[in-house]
């Protein structure tokens, strides 16, 4: 219980702040180039962790690559004192877009005809304000499907979403270039044991060792496994 509680800190369960956090970015973007990467090359660190328990980096860099050869960068940073920011922009031959500005709502989506998504007299199209609140628009969804009796079922994106967003992980935590197929059928299990987990005292997946530290990534000493 005491790991579940502080879920963001262990990878077993939650995939670590990369996959809680990164992951609605990773999705919106890959959702606008319509395709999945074929592949990711990633590196991050650990700064000053002082005496905080967890699994997790301070930063990661991410290099997608999808079929075409098109590129997708990420970067995640998490220091306080840093300036922070939740936006996913794209930069083109002809000009930028903002994919969205701030987080989820308002997104705040924008056209501009030069590379500067700052300055407004480059603008060419907005999306009307005020935005609809996506959390209602996407509960909105299901009821009409099932009002109608519609199909709608999103779980296949949603796998997908979730196993790019690991392979961008698991390529910085290994210090690997890591493929589609790679991260489908990696055999590094997480949650070894948790199906056993019946009462709150049951044994956790990671344990500590005797200082009271748990396994870490090790980029380029494990190369096939997170920790």
């Amino acid at each position: 219980m005491w790991q579940i509680k502080r879920f963001h800190s262990f990878l077993w369960a939650s995939g670590g702040l990369f996959s809680d956090f990164y992951i609605h970015q990773i999705d919106e973007c890959c959702w606008m180039k319509d395709a999945w990467p074929v592949k990711a090359e990633a590196f991050g660190g650990r700064h000053y962790r002082g005496e905080y328990i967890d699994q997790n980096f301070d930063n990661y860099t991410v290099e997608y690559t999808f079929e075409d050869q098109s590129k997708f960068h990420y970067y995640g940073r998490h220091l306080n004192g840093c300036p922070s920011k939740f936006f996913s922009g794209v930069h083109g031959t002809k000009g930028s877009a903002i994919v969205s500005s701030k987080g989820h709502t308002p997104g705040e989506v924008r056209t501009f005809k030069s590379q500067s998504m700052e300055n407004n007299k480059d603008l060419i199209w907005a999306f009307p304000q005020p935005e609809p609140n996506p959390y209602r628009v996407e509960w909105q969804d299901l009821l009409d499907a099932i009002r109608d009796n519609k199909p709608y079922n999103e779980v296949e994106r949603g796998v997908k979403a979730s196993l790019v967003t690991s392979m961008g992980r698991m390529s910085a935590h290994t210090g690997q270039i890591i493929t589609y197929d790679q991260i489908l059928n990696s055999k590094h299990e997480f949650g070894l044991g948790i199906d056993e987990m019946t009462t709150p005292d049951s044994a956790p997946p990671v344990k500590a060792d005797e200082r009271g530290k748990y396994p870490v990534p090790e980029p380029g000493v494990k190369k096939d496994r997170e920790y």
